[in-house]
C-alpha cells in the first residue's frame, strides 16, 4: 500500500502544472517535475544530483535561497519566496518559491 502511494504522489507531483523541484540535505536536486523541465528548459537527467543553488540560481540570490532552504530543513516553511533562477538558454525567469520539509521518507 506505501509503495503505491509513493508512485501515486509522485505521479501527482511530476504531472503537476507548476514547477516542483526538491533538495536533500546537501541542497542537492532530487525532484524535478515535468513543468519545472519546460519552464527552465534542462532535463531531469541534468539536473538530478547537482547542487540547485550554485547551479541554477542567479548569484546575488544564492545567499537568500540557501537560507530559506535551510529553514525549511529545520521545519520553518516558507511561502512566496521570489528568486531568479537560470534557463538552460541563458534567461533569467523569476519563480516563486514555498518551502516545506518532507519527512520520514
Amino acid at each position: 500500500a506505501r509503495l503505491a502511494q509513493e508512485r501515486e504522489y509522485s505521479k501527482l507531483i511530476d504531472s503537476a502544472n507548476a514547477p516542483i523541484f526538491g533538495v536533500d540535505t546537501q541542497g542537492r536536486v532530487n525532484v524535478w517535475n515535468q513543468c519545472a523541465m519546460r519552464l527552465v528548459g534542462y532535463t531531469i537527467d541534468e539536473v538530478m544530483g547537482k547542487n540547485l543553488v550554485q547551479e541554477f540560481v542567479t548569484k546575488e540570490y544564492r545567499a537568500a535561497v540557501r537560507a530559506v532552504l535551510h529553514k525549511a530543513l529545520r521545519g520553518k516553511e516558507t511561502a512566496n519566496f521570489e528568486f531568479p533562477l537560470m534557463t538552460k538558454s541563458g534567461f533569467r525567469i523569476e519563480v516563486l518559491l514555498n518551502a516545506t520539509t518532507r519527512r520520514g521518507e
